[in-house]
């Protein structure tokens, strides 16, 4: 059988976790070979590098380097200078015969377009996850992305939903689970054996981990403020880590908030951490308050209280079956869930079917499988 030649794409921290078991899983085809290409969009070593070396991922193979941006900037240098690398073809010569993109950063919706426009085919891995809230780019990313894939690698049953509502054809869908519950599972041990919390001096399940980032929440001073004062009231009966992520630090010191949260009792505040240890301490947390999507995930998988700061979801098994409960910007809201939570009344969730650490392994085998039945064509 002829090999076929992967162009494997990532950018942005969420994108390591979910490439990196598929690479794994990928060895196992010898007949598959991976070019693996870094885009770049996270640069900063904290957010990036280090993350190599904790999943024990190789590094790139190429290295676009595009660096932060206006979202329009940056997905048109990715767009360009990835275009540059599909027509230059793998190295050792031949051409890309799919381009792989994992997630719903500008780096997969800029890779999409470039190879669409090549007409090279592409699979994206956690298609079809909608919030249908088009004021988030990450769901322009999504909708663009799905729009132009041939192969779409679902990780919940909305997902397969949404992309038939759309009308996409059922033959191209497949429902494969989550990719980024196999690296929590296989990292799990070795994050936990970690100094993590003597460090910081907290105890198992006697703290919650906070994390912020998105714009409707950090970006008015009023909301973010009214938020804080909610944390920092229940960090009075439950120390709250917070690593503070670049642009929520900005966002903080510019509105004249650091210094009252430094100050808080109960409140840790940390830098971004690298993998392991985020994964020790929210492994181990009484509840998660976030914005962020892969935390949601995670909370699910790991059976832990998870308090989503956002309106909306594009992983709403998460809220159906899961541990999360929505609740937006609502200061009255998140003081109501966290007293549930110290109260012991929370309620309870399951870890969705399919979240099991196999998900590399059935996208690998949909691959290779697709792979041999075009060149079987082709013949």
């Amino acid at each position: 059988m002829t090999a076929l030649n992967l162009a494997c794409v990532v950018g942005a921290r969420p994108n390591f976790m979910k490439m990196a078991p598929l690479l794994r899983a990928l060895e196992a085809y010898p007949e598959v070979r991976t070019t693996l290409i870094h885009t770049g969009q996270h640069y900063d070593a904290q957010l990036s590098d280090i993350f190599f070396e904790e999943l024990g991922m190789r590094r790139p193979d190429i290295s676009l380097e595009v660096g932060s941006g206006k979202h329009g900037a940056q997905t048109a240098r990715i767009l360009e200078r990835f275009e540059a690398v599909l027509e230059e073809g793998p190295p050792g010569g031949g051409r890309y015969d799919r381009v792989v993109v994992v997630g719903d950063v500008n780096s997969t919706l800029a890779a999409t377009l470039a190879a669409a426009k090549l007409g090279i085919p592409v699979a994206h891995v956690e298609a079809g996850l909608r919030s249908f809230d088009r004021s988030m780019p990450e769901e322009i990313n999504r909708i663009v992305t799905d729009s132009l894939a041939d192969m779409l690698l679902v990780s919940e049953p909305a997902g397969m939903d949404n992309l038939l509502r759309e009308g996409h054809a059922e033959e191209r869908l497949y429902l494969v689970g989550n990719v980024m519950i196999d690296t929590l599972r296989r990292l799990l041990p070795k994050a936990q054996s970690r100094d993590t919390l003597e460090r910081v001096r907290l105890k198992k399940g006697r703290y919650g981990v906070v994390t912020l980032h998105r714009p409707a929440n950090v970006d008015e001073p009023e909301t973010l403020a009214r938020l804080l004062e909610v944390l920092v009231e229940v960090a009075r009966d439950l120390p709250l880590v917070f690593p503070i992520h670049p642009r929520t630090e900005a966002r903080l010191q510019h509105f004249g908030l650091l210094d009252r949260l430094k100050a808080a009792p109960g409140m840790v505040l940390l830098p971004s951490q690298g993998y392991l240890d985020f994964l020790c301490l929210t492994s181990q947390a009484r509840v998660i308050i976030t914005d962020s999507g892969g935390l949601q995930e995670e909370s699910t998988a790991l059976g832990i209280p998870c308090l989503t700061l956002r309106p909306n979801t594009e992983r709403p098994i998460t809220v159906h079956e899961g541990t999360s409960t929505l609740v937006s910007s609502d200061p009255k809201r998140l003081r109501q869930c966290l007293r549930a939570v110290l109260d012991g009344t929370y309620k309870q969730g399951r870890c969705p079917s399919l979240w099991d650490g196999q998900a590399a392994e059935r996208i690998a085998e949909v691959l290779a499988r697709t792979a041999a039945a075009e060149s079987r064509r082709a013949a």
